[in-house]
């Protein structure tokens, strides 16, 4: 039984929604898009947030995120921006599964047993070290960038070079760290290419290379800038310190062992995998499934070099660590490829062995940790037991499907069932909900009842993400919060203001007494838990958990 093209697609396009539902889910305010809409917000109403240092220090200019978002709400006459981010998601998670069957089909592996390497990679991957994702709950430049790289790296994967060229220039538009491993290896592959004679090896290189020089002109002419990156000065002391307060990620030196162990991990399965199945590879996937994961690997101390060593201002921004982001990918993708060659061999307990690897990485433990689990921890034993199931089911049904029997279809079925039971039964939580109907509450009020310029604090909410999720729901400036502090790692200037803001206001303390200085940084309404009730004044909204009173 060999399925259709387009019944692959359909394939794909339900493991989009099974992923979007199930694991790994999906977000909205929940992280970074809490910064990017009020961004977009400002772009679409310059009246807005006039006095909100994050709304009106936009760090997209090298990205058309902006652009894309701006112009499909325009197109479609939405209403707010989250219908339009959502739309790109899905289209691009649609990409990325694209790229892993490719992959997948680049190994000698039949239509619809490279349908598994899709199912693995769709329940995603957390990065933890350089906390990235290898797919994005939220709708961010970085989740449409990694997915359309790994299409890109797909097409390459079948010599479908100029496809795989114009994917990775649209990557780079989104967002261009994400795409510097893949522009690396592929510029490696095209020269090799080109010392063998082949005729226009190098014009996938000249159409990315239009790609890059579209980015420039745009940046160029990108509206709202006000403050621009550093991207080749040195980190002081002082900005080093907000790094490593906001955004820790950075610096490899403050990684937990286990996480670099992980990597080290995978690397090691990778080059396995490579050295055991490379016979049944095309050229150009044997190259990509050594040169990726080698680059990624790399990165570690690279980032460190360029960081921890030379402070070079660009490498915040630039993230290079993130590129271990390949390493899991490749290991999901070859996971599933040593599977169902080890299974179509009738090595079934093998086959279930390298099955293992992809079913533990979206597990969010370590994979050493399910794989050699402490059965101590009824946790890890739940989880090792659905890695295990999962993966002696799989190999029994390719194994049996290989040798023509109808039972073995139904049997890899049991590939989709971590999709149900790691997030219910394995209590494998992604991400915690932060958008509560108080918050909504609130926000909701706040855009009906207030004037558009008013300034809101949080006063003792602490490193909450309650204040950022209102000021984009509300529409309404907030003077300091945690999550805003992010941008230290893209923004000098807003670094300093950020810090001196939440070291005066946030990190002493809320008290009923400092009312006039918060009244005086030019505060309109205070914001406070029921807790800090004010006993002097009347509150002009309340519910379940929040206060709002106005200072001034």
């Amino acid at each position: 039984m060999t399925p259709s093209r387009w019944a692959v697609a359909a394939a794909l396009a339900a493991l989009v929604v099974l992923g979007f539902y199930t694991l790994p889910g999906h977000t909205y305010l929940a992280s970074d898009t809490q910064i990017y809409i009020p961004i977009l917000e400002r772009f679409w109403d310059p009246s807005l947030y006039t006095a909100d240092s994050v709304a009106t220090r936009p760090h997209v200019t090298y990205s058309i995120y902006d652009e894309a978002a701006l112009l499909l709400r325009r197109v479609t006459g939405a209403d707010s921006f989250e219908g339009v981010l959502v739309a790109q998601q899905l289209a691009t998670r649609f990409c990325g599964l694209l790229g892993v069957y490719l992959l997948a089909r680049a190994a000698n592996l039949p239509p619809l047993l490279a349908l598994l390497a899709p199912v693995l990679f769709g329940m995603g991957a957390t990065v933890a070290g350089p906390a990235v994702l290898t797919l994005e709950y939220e709708p961010v430049p970085r989740g449409n960038a990694i997915c359309l790289v790994v299409l890109a790296v797909g097409f390459a994967a079948h010599r479908r070079l100029i496809a795989a060229a114009a994917l990775l220039g649209v990557a780079w538009l989104y967002h261009p760290p994400t795409t510097w491993p893949f522009v690396l290896v592929l510029a490696l592959l095209l020269l090799a290419d080109a010392r063998r004679e082949r005729v226009g090896a190098l014009r996938p290189l000249l159409l990315f290379s239009g790609f890059v020089a579209l980015l420039f002109v745009l940046s160029r002419i990108q509206m709202g800038e006000t403050e621009k990156q550093a991207l080749f000065g040195r980190i002081d002391e002082t900005l080093e310190k907000l790094q490593r307060l906001r955004g820790a990620y950075n610096w490899v030196s403050l990684w937990r062992d286990a996480y670099v162990r992980q990597h080290e991990f995978l690397a090691l399965f990778i080059a396995a995998a490579v050295l055991r199945w490379r016979r049944y590879f095309t050229r150009e996937l044997l190259w990509l499934s050594i040169g990726l994961p080698l680059v990624g690997i790399l990165s570690l101390p690279l980032s460190y070099s360029l960081l921890e060593g030379l402070h070079w201002s660009l490498i915040p921004a630039f993230q290079p660590a993130r590129a271990s982001a390949f390493l899991f990918v490749f290991a999901v993708v070859l996971s599933a490829v040593g599977g169902v060659l080890a299974a179509r061999e009738g090595r079934v307990w093998e086959a279930a062995a390298w099955f293992a690897i992809g079913f533990a990485v979206p597990a969010q433990t370590p994979v050493m940790d399910v794989l050699l689990p402490d059965l101590r921890s009824p946790l890890i034993a739940k989880r090792w037991c659905i890695v295990a199931a999962a993966a002696m089911l799989t190999a029994w049904g390719v194994h049996a499907y290989a040798r023509g029997q109808r039972l073995g279809a139904g049997l890899m079925l049991a590939a989709l069932l971590p999709y149900w039971l790691l997030p219910t039964w394995g209590e494998v939580v992604n991400y915690r909900v932060v958008d509560t109907a108080d918050v909504r509450e609130v926000s909701s009020w706040a855009r009906q009842n207030t004037d558009k310029n008013a300034v809101f604090l949080f006063a003792d909410d602490g490193k909450d993400p309650a204040a950022s999720i209102f000021r984009a729901r509300s529409l309404r400036a907030v003077y300091v919060d945690w999550k805003g502090g992010g941008q230290v790692n893209l923004l000098k200037d807003f670094a300093l203001e950020w810090w001196e803001r939440w070291s005066q206001v946030m990190e002493s303390g809320y008290a009923h007494e400092r009312v006039p200085d918060y009244a005086a940084r030019g505060i309109d309404y205070l914001v406070l838990s029921k807790k800090s009730r004010m006993q002097d004044r009347a509150a002009l909204f309340e519910n379940s958990r929040f206060l709002v009173y106005r200072i001034r």
